[in-house]
């Protein structure tokens, strides 16, 4: 009996929600008529048919409630809070609370004119390629010199010797290598005791 209960609640939750889904589509759909009519219309137009004061004009201590409403466009709503910061400094103001609120461009922190292999959209590369560059210089530009000089090369004293003859052997492969070779993961075995 209990499930039968816990079917027809659930069942009567799900009725609710859908129509509390269908109103708030609805709504959905007149507010985004309503800024479809907006966005055709000057701010001015807008201004005046709301009766709002030009969010650009706003005083320290005026009301900027009536561009809160759901109904004004989000640009003048934009434009009367930029403006209410610049004229409360207090509300400008970071508390403390905004995680990674700190200053990172502290200037005691930055050195001037610092040095740096990375380039934007190229990263480390130009840097890698000059150390390439010039490493590839410097050995070429370190010749093997012989300790002693060298005389005439066709003089008669130096013949060139006998080249060795080597037999060729075949080596087998080193059986430690595959000892060296890891060996497949154990598995769990259970046992029951039954």
């Amino acid at each position: 009996m209990t499930q039968a209960r816990d079917f027809w609640s659930r069942r009567k939750a799900a009725v609710q929600a859908e129509a509390e889904a269908e109103v708030i589509a609805v709504e959905e759909q007149a507010i985004a008529a309503r800024h479809a009519e907006l966005q055709e219309k000057s701010d001015a137009e807008i201004l005046a048919e709301f009766d709002l004061p030009d969010p650009d004009e706003l005083q320290a201590g005026d009301d900027v409630s009536g561009f809160m409403a759901k109904a004004v466009p989000d640009r003048l709503r934009r434009r009367a809070l930029r403006r209410l910061w610049r004229l409360n400094p207090v509300l400008a103001n970071v508390d403390g609370l905004v995680d990674y609120g700190e200053d990172y461009t502290d200037a005691a922190c930055v050195i001037e004119n610092i040095q740096t292999a990375y380039q934007v959209g190229k990263g480390m590369l130009a840097h890698v390629e000059a150390l390439a560059a010039e490493a590839e210089d410097s050995e070429t530009d370190e010749t093997i010199e012989p300790d002693e000089p060298q005389d005439d090369p066709a003089s008669p004293e130096t013949a060139t010797p006998e080249p060795i003859l080597m037999a060729e052997v075949d080596i087998a492969p080193d059986l430690s290598e595959e000892a060296d070779v890891t060996p497949a993961p154990r598995r769990m075995k259970f046992e029951f005791e039954g």
